[in-house]
């Protein structure tokens, strides 16, 4: 098999090297087409079995091995056949070279491009899973990609081959006709004051059109084939029903009602969802309490001598409750009725795309609806571990129902919500373990991150356990509500080791799920990825064109700011996706990790960019030069900045130390708006400042880009201008200690 792709793969490679050696690409310009017009013609008169079948070859043969001039081509058929015989020719020729381009494809490369590129791949099998056949039709339909592109990427994935021939050969019709038509009236061109003529005018602009009016069509099309499956409403009583009060639902409630649309807000349990009730809010009021349980104990390194603090754990989860209620009427239902926002209280049903039927107090209620916007949230995974059901388990939902401080705490999950948490419950007093199955904590950062945050918190005295994995869960015998997590870990020699330690407590932070069922999803056919989140495009709109979803149920990034920024994405798409849609953008997503120190990124980290194939350039500077981190004593951590190599667009950008989330934001702000590093060290920062770690980490990165050439120049202009000799050099100043700036070019 291998010897018969080498063969295939030499094939291409000399028909490919004798097209372009032979000049035939130089060949096939709209002039040298022109020119050659008449003679064409003659030829076919004589020979047309000859003409029309090397025509045709020639097309196959261009089209399967992704050729240049396909287009120039098919203008020529137009010119040499006609309308008719030209679209004829052409359709098939080109449905038949796309085939074999995609045939060419899976044979050759499937297999590795599989593996390099499966998380691409896995969006469009996605796709095709979704719509089927209407998926593939709808890129043809719509040209937004190149044709060759779309044949050799369908080839990587399981379309059958004879269901993406006869898809092609219908979806690309229309434009293939378009363009045929053009070729006939450039064929007919006889003075250039024919350019002017209103049919070849009309050609040109219904090519231009072309796009935009196809997009319509399959618009139609999707609206029309769901129409034939469900009884569609003559009219509506709701423009918008969004399911889930949570932080995406309530943005994208807002936006509905600020723009005079007629909206329905359905939320079965407390406006606010997960973040103001037991995420977001309540979390960063325990943290808030547990830093300040730290600074009092470390109040001695600045002359402050406060001792041990006493913590008075009923009174800190007071401070918690409070909060959360000086936060609740920001997502309150009067605010959101005031707002114009129709609030009902209960689970809601989709009975079919344009029905949804809502059960609360007060009875059942059937709302008819243009769109429906799936904003349900997720709740906390708990894994299937043995013994684990014998136990109340702790997770970030029940949480703040604990009267008493848990003595031995162990904390299952090492990712940012389990370090959050645990790291907060080991300075209020709890001997904490925490329980991690990868090699590092938080997962999905870099190396150096996780260390520095790991040496903190053993620094504070939690017990990390790295590549550890929970077997089961026992009882303690003789201690009455004490247990035993069993777990596995290898040993550095490589052995295998069964270890136990006891909890009077287990939280659960190992992600989240989800919330899908319930909803009638299923019976309409909405699919969910493999991590259980909800099936939608980028412009989250599920199989159903009139369903859409966003926050935690729609993923990736389950993290408020994501869903809100979801939220306008999915509400003004289906507000006013018939005229423009919005494909949602998470290049500059900021996520925060709330431990101390703070670790904050925007983009890409190093682990990423080597994923993706991505050169960079890293440019770093540590806390420990600024003035601001010395004056304050708080100069753990460092910032870390990814460019473009030789240039200065950020990729990404890390900040590990004291406030990061908010000195992130500078880089956030840049990377929105295309602002490089260059004019971050232009802009004037006040002093002594935080965010001075901003601008003296573009200095970093300056000085490792200065022009050598231009300042010898200048080192030798002032020597002259002093009269000394222009061949004595100073060496310029180092950079500074903690600053280093290195290329990772792939």
């Amino acid at each position: 098999m291998a010897k018969r792709r080498l063969i295939l793969v030499a094939l291409i490679i000399l028909v490919v090297g004798f097209f372009f050696l032979s000049g035939a690409a130089d060949f096939l310009t709209l002039e040298n087409l022109k020119a050659e017009q008449a003679r064409f013609h003659a030829w076919l008169a004589d020979q047309p079995v000859t003409v029309i079948g090397g025509f045709f070859v020639l097309y196959i043969v261009m089209a399967g091995l992704s050729l240049p001039g396909a287009t120039l081509l098919t203008v020529l058929g137009g010119a040499l056949f006609g309308l008719g015989w030209g679209l004829l020719i052409i359709s098939f020729a080109s449905t038949i070279g796309a085939a074999l381009a995609a045939a060419l494809a899976r044979t050759l490369a499937r297999g590795p491009l599989e593996k390099r590129f499966a998380r691409q791949l896995e969006r469009i099998n996605a796709g095709i899973r979704r719509e089927g056949a209407f998926y593939l039709f709808t890129l043809r339909l719509i040209p937004l990609f190149p044709f060759f592109v779309i044949n050799l990427v369908m080839g990587l994935t399981r379309m059958r081959l004879w269901t993406f021939y006869w898809v092609s050969q219908l979806g690309m019709l229309p434009g293939t006709a378009l363009f045929v038509n053009a070729g006939r009236e450039l064929g007919n061109l006889e003075s250039l004051s024919g350019i002017l003529s209103p049919s070849l005018i009309g050609s040109f602009v219904l090519i231009g059109l072309f796009p935009w009016l196809a997009r319509g069509v399959v618009a139609v099309a999707k609206r029309r084939r769901l129409a034939s499956r469900y009884d569609r409403p003559a009219r509506f009583d709701h423009d918008i029903v969004v399911i889930g009060g949570g932080s995406a639902g309530l943005v994208a409630s807002y936006i509905a009602a600020a723009v005079k649309a007629r909206v329905v807000l359905v939320e079965r349990d407390r406006l606010g969802g997960d973040c103001l009730n037991t995420g977001c809010v309540p979390s960063k009021a325990l943290i808030r309490a547990a830093r300040v349980a730290s600074e009092v104990r470390e109040s001695a390194r600045y002359g402050i001598h406060a001792g041990e603090p006493r913590v008075d754990f009923t009174q800190v989860m007071g401070h918690v409750q409070r909060v959360i209620r000086e936060v609740e009427p920001h997502d309150s239902r009067a605010r959101y009725e005031g707002l114009g926002v129709e609030v009902i209280a209960g689970e809601a049903c989709l009975l079919d795309p344009w029905r949804v039927k809502v059960t609360g107090e007060e009875g059942e209620r059937v709302l008819t609806t243009r769109h429906v916007i799936i904003a349900s949230g997720a709740r906390p995974r708990v894994p299937d571990l043995p013994g684990l059901d014998d136990i109340e388990v702790l997770t970030s939902d029940n949480l703040w129902q604990l009267e008493t401080l848990p003595g031995r705490l162990v904390v299952l999950g090492g990712g940012p919500v389990g370090c959050e948490l645990g790291q907060s419950f080991a300075r209020l007093g709890s001997q904490v373990s925490l329980v991690e199955m990868g090699g590092q904590l938080l997962p999905r950062e870099d190396g150096d991150t996780a260390a520095a945050l790991s040496q903190r918190l053993e620094a504070e005295g939690l017990s990390l356990w790295l590549d550890t994995r929970a077997i089961r869960v026992e009882a303690c015998a003789g201690r009455q509500g004490a247990h035993i997590l069993v777990v596995e870990r290898v040993s550095p020699t490589g052995e295998t080791l069964i270890e136990r330690m006891d909890f009077d407590q287990l939280l659960v932070a190992v992600g989240r799920v989800a919330n899908v069922t319930g909803m009638g999803l299923d019976a309409l056919g909405v699919e969910t990825c493999a991590d259980g989140t909800l099936a939608v495009d980028g412009t989250l709109q599920s199989v159903l064109p009139n369903v859409w979803a966003c926050g935690d149920v729609a993923g990736p990034f389950q993290l408020t700011h994501a869903g809100a920024h979801q939220a306008w994405h999915a509400t003004v798409n289906a507000l006013f996706g018939e005229f423009k849609r919005f494909r949602v953008s998470y290049r500059a997503l900021p996520a925060v990790t709330y431990t101390d120190p703070e670790v904050a990124r925007v983009g890409l980290s190093e682990k990423e960019a080597r994923a993706q194939g991505t050169d960079f350039e890293v440019t770093r500077y540590a806390l420990s030069e600024l003035d601001r981190a010395i004056t304050e004593g708080l100069t753990e951590g460092f910032v870390k900045v990814l460019t473009e190599p030789g240039k200065d667009r950020i990729l990404g950008a890390l900040v590990v130390g004291h406030g990061a989330g908010e000195l992130l934001a500078e880089f956030t702000l840049a990377m929105t708006h295309g602002i490089g590093l260059n004019k971050l060290l232009g802009t004037v920062h006040p002093y002594p400042t935080w965010s001075e770690a901003a601008k003296a980490s573009a200095g970093v990165w300056k000085n490792a880009h200065k022009p050598e050439r231009v300042l010898g120049w200048l080192e030798r202009y002032f020597a002259w201008r002093r009269g000394g000799s222009a061949k004595v050099r100073t060496p310029l100043a180092p950079p500074q200690a903690g600053a280093e700036t290195r290329d990772m070019g792939n």
